[in-house]
């Protein structure tokens, strides 16, 4: 493939979607939130390198962790090599996020609490 002139050896967003299980629709989002990078042919077509689905596996597990992308993409380049360790710098960050989610789990046991009341007032037994 020529990129403006150039050769380059890399895969289409297809068959980055093939290999990663992550729908085209979706890598062209993480590509508009700036988690993802690509190159374009003289035709227009998304060239990425091989690097890619280590990114898109990463940009996943850190969505599965509850991270927004504006975080994700702090994260993203501060992830060094292929076992995803952390730069130390990024610590307060995340422990930010880490408590976020249980200041969440807090709330969420206090609504489920409420709402049990609820349903045992109601005579609907037990929960």
């Amino acid at each position: 493939m020529k990129v403006r002139g150039v050769t380059l050896d890399g895969m289409k967003i297809g068959e980055l979607s093939a290999r990663t299980g992550v729908s085209v629709r979706l890598l062209r989002y993480y590509e508009e939130q700036g988690l993802l990078t690509s190159e374009r042919t003289s035709g227009g077509h998304r060239v990425y390198d091989a690097q890619a689905p280590e990114t898109v596996r990463r940009i996943r597990q850190f969505l599965a962790a509850g991270l927004s992308t504006r975080i994700i993409g702090e994260i993203l380049s501060c992830v060094c090599g292929s076992d995803a360790e952390i730069e130390p710098c990024l610590s307060p960050l995340l422990l930010e996020q880490l408590r976020g989610v249980d200041q969440e789990m807090d709330r969420l046991a206090l609504t489920r609490e409420s709402l049990a009341a609820l349903v045992t007032a109601a005579g609907a037994g037990s929960t």
